[in-house]
């Protein structure tokens, strides 16, 4: 039996699937992750002179040049196929729910509902004094708008991304629901994660302490892969596609509107 279909049968016989997702299922979409040696996000800054808790208050301006430049050639990305098949398998009712590390809103757009974000969003900043939210279309008028970069609150304030920098801690709610949800998983079914972040990175032993099982889709060795029921090594896209493929029965049906969209967008 190939490995995507050991894959479909195990999500079948699962009364919980989980998903957890990293950088991995974003780059068929055109976005780099952060550790592969020659093209990762870090290769080219110093995460801790741009992306730090600190870096934000001592010198927005330069926080924001980079934070900026990110989000501008996140905007035009979109869904790919993996996105697509775990949004699928939540509407087939296969998938309970999806912890994403990834900021980049793909998931959201893909059509997925149950989603724990733990490492936050692009979607919106706000601001660290009055707590005001702006949109992510808003905060990129507001930096267009600024002498010197820096999209600022109504109050004059800075505004910072909702999403977790490093020195900062995961949002306490986001983390505790994502643990509840691995440690009542019948299967957790990791997709493009290197495994090594933490605390996101003790989630499969949460499972695994509870009884449950771990499947991997990612490329590379991860600390979790001698546990693991089922490991598929190659691309996430077409790994996905064939375990889609080995349940076409039970994930046959038209889309709904939502999901059609995102089936247009990725190519489908």
């Amino acid at each position: 039996m190939s490995g995507a279909r050991r894959l479909a049968e195990l999500i079948r016989e699962a009364g919980s699937v989980v998903a957890l997702t990293g950088a991995g299922i974003s780059v068929p979409s055109g976005i780099p992750d952060f550790r592969t040696p020659g093209k990762g996000l870090w290769e080219k800054v110093d995460p801790m002179e741009v992306a730090h808790i600190d870096a934000f208050r001592r010198d927005p301006a330069r926080f924001w040049h980079f934070y900026g430049a990110r989000f501008q050639a996140l905007e035009d990305k979109r869904p790919n196929r993996a996105h697509v098949v775990l949004a699928e398998l939540e509407r087939a009712g296969l998938l309970h729910a999806l912890i994403t590390q990834n900021i980049d809103r793909l998931h959201a757009q893909a059509g997925s509902r149950e989603l724990v974000e733990v490492h936050g969003t692009i979607d919106h900043s706000s601001c660290p004094v009055c707590a005001a939210r702006y949109g992510l279309e808003d905060v990129r008028r507001r930096q267009a708008g600024d002498v010197r970069g820096v999209p600022r609150c109504e109050c004059g304030e800075p505004l910072k991304p909702d999403v977790v920098l490093f020195g900062e801690y995961l949002p306490a709610e986001a983390l505790a629901r994502a643990e509840a949800l691995a440690a009542g998983a019948d299967l957790l079914l990791c997709v493009g994660s290197s495994l090594e972040v933490y605390p996101v990175a003790q989630l499969p032993a949460l499972t695994l302490a509870s009884g449950g099982r771990i499947a991997i889709v990612t490329q590379g060795p991860t600390q979790y892969d001698r546990r693991a029921s089922v490991k598929l090594d190659g691309d996430v896209v077409s790994e996905l596609e064939a375990v889609s493929r080995a349940l076409s029965g039970v994930l046959s049906g038209a889309p709904d509107s939502a999901l059609s969209g995102a089936l247009d967008s990725a190519g489908a």
